[in-house]
């Protein structure tokens, strides 16, 4: 599939903001599956500095550009152009049988070492707990493929979580978010990390886009009018496998990837420091549509 993708991000101030720094993630990720073939980056004002050419500490693309003139609005819109193929999921049944939490990092080195230790523990969006432990228990029944296992949780999620847009903000904690049961898709993937980390099964948070419009006869993903995340975890045996716990389902073409890390922190599609602005209102809009190749 060949993706369109456009991401307008809109702040207007009470007040003038007259120095900011910003790190957008905003283009997409090269992954085995997707290929960005280009990604324009709209800036207004225009930034009296500005550098695309960097990665994060997780090899995400990012860009930083700072403002030096006094500014009431600022928006951002990156129109991305990216192929996305098709993944080879292996079998639910395929993996082994889960036989308890044990170390997720035994058997490991060098670069696998490196790049899975990180999403082990906590992190300051995903602390655990043993109530959200308690919850994803549930889902490991011994002699259960954990494959088989993290898809019952995924399940569990879509099945008891309501997605209401209105229930949480990015500061909610996860016991909150157990609590009542409502969130969007940013707490379902946080929640289940957190369960997945707690049962010694590594897991991150991976950010992007949905197919804004569905094929015909399908329903529309929930998520799909803005950015979407969902998790990825990790077993020896396969590497990362992707899963979406708000629409139940693991990823295929029509989710886009812009980057991976331990919580929605690492890859914020915009965060920054501003001197003066007073109070903001941010608006967000995402469309992603299929074209030809």
């Amino acid at each position: 599939m060949m993706y369109r993708v456009k991401h307008a991000t809109t702040y207007r101030y009470t007040a003038p903001v007259l120095l900011a720094q910003h790190l957008a993630h905003l283009t997409p990720r090269q992954t085995q599956h997707q290929t960005c073939l280009r990604a324009q980056l709209r800036i207004t004002p225009t930034p009296a500095e500005i550098d695309e050419s960097n990665q994060d500490y997780y090899g995400n693309p990012v860009t930083f550009f700072g403002l030096r003139e006094p500014h009431a609005t600022l928006s951002v819109q990156v129109t991305s152009r990216v192929e996305v193929r098709d993944r080879i999921l292996p079998a639910l049944s395929a993996a082994r049988p889960w036989q308890g939490p044990a170390d997720p990092l035994a058997g490991l080195a060098g670069e696998t070492l490196l790049d899975v230790a990180d999403y082990c523990f906590d992190s300051p969006y995903v602390p655990l707990s043993h109530a959200i432990r308690d919850y994803a228990a549930a889902s490991f029944q011994p002699g259960r493929s954990v494959l088989a296992a993290v898809m019952d949780l995924n399940h569990r999620i879509n099945k008891d979580f309501a997605y209401d847009p209105t229930a949480t903000n990015v500061a909610t904690p996860l016991t909150e978010v157990l609590a009542s049961r409502r969130g969007v898709c940013q707490d379902f993937a946080h929640l289940a990390i957190a369960g997945l980390r707690a049962m010694g099964i590594p897991a991150r948070y991976v950010s992007g886009y949905l197919l804004t419009l569905p094929p015909p006869g399908k329903v529309k993903l929930r998520g799909s009018d803005a950015s979407h995340a969902w998790i990825s975890v990790f077993l020896p045996e396969f590497g990362w496998v992707d899963f979406d716990p708000t629409n139940d389902c693991q990823p295929e073409t029509d989710h886009v990837v812009l980057g991976w890390g331990r919580d929605f922190g690492d890859v914020s599609p915009l965060c920054g420091v501003v001197l003066g602005g007073g109070e903001h209102r941010l608006r967000v809009g995402v469309d992603v549509e299929p074209v030809s190749a």
